[in-house]
């Protein structure tokens, strides 16, 4: 019995022991990462972890899945699981300028009869994200998706250091119920020092650079394999709970301060403001300031403070009446031209780009930029040594606004089109009618790599780490010269691949086993892409991804394609004479059909599934879609298969057959010719409405 009695004690010790650990730990993880005030040096901290880990592996009883040793584990996804939010995760609705905010205060002042105070906080550059707890414990972490489900990445949000796994004393003491799970919400952001080191890295392994911190953290909580994810050095700032019902706090200044005692990473540049002149200084301020943080935001998000007033004023059909984000404009620098270079695409078309001193902007670094055509450059009066004005189309694309005139150097010559293509000196031409100068040579070895790194693109066959290096060297070292050929490729022809380079030692770098292996598998998993990609892969002059969707939906496979005539292509809706003779010639092309023949061997099929076809509300409606989706952040190309969806055509291209054109942020010519067309121009938020009631609402021009 005296054993047995000892034996409990000497348990409870060692439980209390590893308690205590746990508590210490995760005081000084809050201090390191939240608070950025570390009180033990870095070993001293590892130290612990250690002492922790040894103890819960001698005892493994007293496991909890909310010790700071799990934080990274767990099984390597294989997919994101739905996981529906407790609440909708409605979109905000955006004030484009301060005239805009001014007219949304003048609607709260007009309701309430007073101004009534509000708090503004940074909007994060980043990838909405929602926590679960239960009993204070991390069980559920999922994306935003369409707001009303999201994807479940909890074993990747684990080993976001700034993430409670498990919720302080303190904390719990403000929920009205810890039997009830709770879920907050914030955004996961990639600091600007983290986002150029991940850039950098992806360049000396040849993958592509990301656009911006914004997708890179979008990006990095969807990784399958949770060590990526956590090398990515991802940070949050949590401001949000799914339903206030569940907490003692009534305002969002409130729950700011409860979040912050529950151990979240909360952002401390936060104004509560009692006055119309506070919030418009407040904005003002945060853009002037915007450069100066470690991370990037794009606006200022203003909420009613008081939960009672939010929930009178309720929400519209996709955003709170009580909120509203004032956008910044877009962010524009000043640098040099160095040089107008020439890039030869796939199709032989020669496009000039500016070769820019490297600039930061809305979140990378900009050293190059597409000038589109030589027309383009003539528009703009653009010379070499002028000093430009850049910026981000939609805060992604880089793009050269025009030279500052004042600034002009007297030696600043015009610049011309080289009349040989500078891959293979092969004369260039332009055909009447194009804006284009075109290289015809079939041997031009820069079309063969843009035809494989074409191929290998995320839209087409999504070959990730198949980047211009790589492809570079394979074709300099004699490994392909089609699109067929990466499926002849060996781990060994990857691995063994010499980079054309030494290190220190004068030894020559290879891929290596690590890329050569998932270069492989990425490779062999291209073969399950549809056969509309396949066909987009292919690089069929005039057939981007829409048109390639639409002759597979006429034509399932590559035979009875193939079969068709210049006539029965240009029959199809939406697939004129010039992208009929196009498709016909490629495919009529021996030296064509020998890849494609070599494609099928290596496991293509080149067919398309029947699929069942749901309700089609929006048939026979055809949509163009121009500018950035800045509120709802999809891409257009997502944008367009949620149309698509419903029944919708969704073209390129402005015609007097088309119903609609929906224009985002930075909408240009397309918008110009739909005015002039007289065709109904709807805004981002009128096309949520129709995607989220799945048709035209008979109100949608109110």
């Amino acid at each position: 019995m005296a054993d047995s009695a000892q034996n409990t004690g000497d348990q409870q010790q060692i439980h209390q022991r590893i308690q205590q650990l746990r508590d210490e730990i995760e005081h000084h993880s809050y201090l390191y990462y939240v608070k950025d005030a570390p009180e033990i040096s870095d070993a001293a901290f590892d130290s612990l972890l250690r002492d922790l880990d040894k103890l819960e592996k001698q005892h493994p009883q007293f496991f909890d899945p909310a010790s700071p040793t799990q934080r990274v584990g767990g099984a390597v996804a294989t997919q994101f699981d739905p996981v529906r939010h407790a609440e909708r995760m409605y979109s905000l609705d955006n004030a484009l300028d301060l005239e805009e905010l001014e007219a949304w205060m003048d609607r709260m002042e007009a309701h309430f009869g007073r101004f009534v105070p509000v708090v503004c906080e940074l909007k994060i550059d980043g990838s909405s994200i929602a926590l679960t707890y239960d009993h204070g414990s991390l069980v559920t972490a999922a994306t935003r998706g369409d707001g009303t489900t999201g994807e479940d990445v909890t074993v990747n949000v684990r080993t976001v250091r700034d993430v409670p796994l498990q919720l302080s004393k303190a904390g719990l003491q403000g929920i009205v119920d810890v039997d009830v799970p709770i879920e907050v919400r914030g955004e996961i952001y990639m600091s600007k020092a983290s986002f150029e080191k991940l850039n950098l890295q992806a360049e000396k392994e040849g993958k592509p650079a990301f656009a911006n911190p914004r997708n890179a953290a979008a990006g990095s909580l969807r990784q399958k394999d949770y060590h990526v994810t956590a090398d990515r050095d991802l940070s949050t700032f949590i401001y949000a709970i799914g339903n206030d019902a569940q907490i003692r706090a009534t305002s969002q200044w409130e729950l700011l301060e409860w979040l912050k005692s529950c151990g979240f990473h909360v952002n401390p540049d936060v104004k509560r403001c009692e006055t119309r002149k506070e919030v418009l200084d407040f904005c003002k301020h945060c853009l002037e300031m915007r450069d100066s943080l470690a991370y990037e935001i794009d606006g200022v998000v203003v909420k009613l403070d008081s939960f009672a007033q939010q929930h009178e004023l309720g929400f519209t059909a996709r955003a709170p009446r009580w909120a509203i984000a004032y956008k910044f404009p877009p962010e524009e620098k000043t640098t040099l031209l160095r040089d107008i270079t020439i890039q030869v695409g796939r199709t032989g078309a020669l496009t000039p780009v500016a070769e820019l001193d490297p600039v930061r902007v809305a979140g990378s670094v900009v050293a190059r930029a597409t000038l589109h055509n030589s027309d383009e450059i003539e528009r703009k009066n653009l010379r070499i040594g002028d000093t430009v004005i850049v910026r981000k189309a939609g805060d992604v694309i880089p793009e050269v606004l025009g030279p500052i005139l004042s600034l002009r150097p007297a030696d600043a010559q015009p610049w011309q089109m080289p009349t040989l293509c500078p891959s293979c000196g092969s004369p260039v031409v332009r055909e009447e009618g194009e804006a284009v100068y075109r290289c015809v040579s079939l041997d031009c070895p820069a079309q063969a790599k843009e035809r494989l790194l074409h191929w290998a693109s995320r839209g087409a066959l999504d070959i990730e780490g198949m980047g211009e290096e790589i492809v570079g060297r394979l074709l300099a070292t004699g490994k392909v010269r089609d699109v067929a050929d990466y499926y002849t490729l060996s781990e060994a022809d990857l691995t063994n691949l010499y980079m054309d380079r030494v290190n220190k030692e004068g030894e020559p770098i290879v891929l290596g086993e690590t890329v050569g292996h998932k270069l492989k598998e990425a490779i062999d998993g291209s073969k399950e892409r549809p056969f509309a990609r396949v066909l987009f892969g292919l690089g069929i002059r005039h057939v981007g991804k829409t048109t390639a969707e639409m002759l597979v939906k006429a034509y399932p496979s590559i035979e009875a394609l193939t079969q068709a005539s210049v006539e029965e292509l240009s029959a199809i809706p939406g697939i004129g004479e010039v992208i009929a003779e196009s498709v016909h010639s490629f495919l009529a092309n021996e030296t064509n059909q020998q890849v494609i023949a070599r494609l099928k061997a290596e496991g293509f099929p080149l067919a398309e599934e029947a699929a069942e076809v749901g309700e089609q509300p929006l048939e026979g409606l055809t949509f163009v879609l121009t500018g950035s989706l800045v509120e709802s952040g999809l891409t257009r190309d997502e944008a367009g298969e949620k149309l698509k969806a419903l029944g919708a055509k969704v073209s390129g291209s402005v015609s007097k057959k088309t119903s609609y054109v929906v224009c985002g942020e930075a909408a240009g010519s397309k918008r110009t010719k739909a005015e002039d067309l007289g065709v109904p121009i709807l805004t981002e938020r009128q096309f949520l409405r129709i995607v989220d009631e799945g048709g035209i609402p008979s109100d949608l021009s109110a």
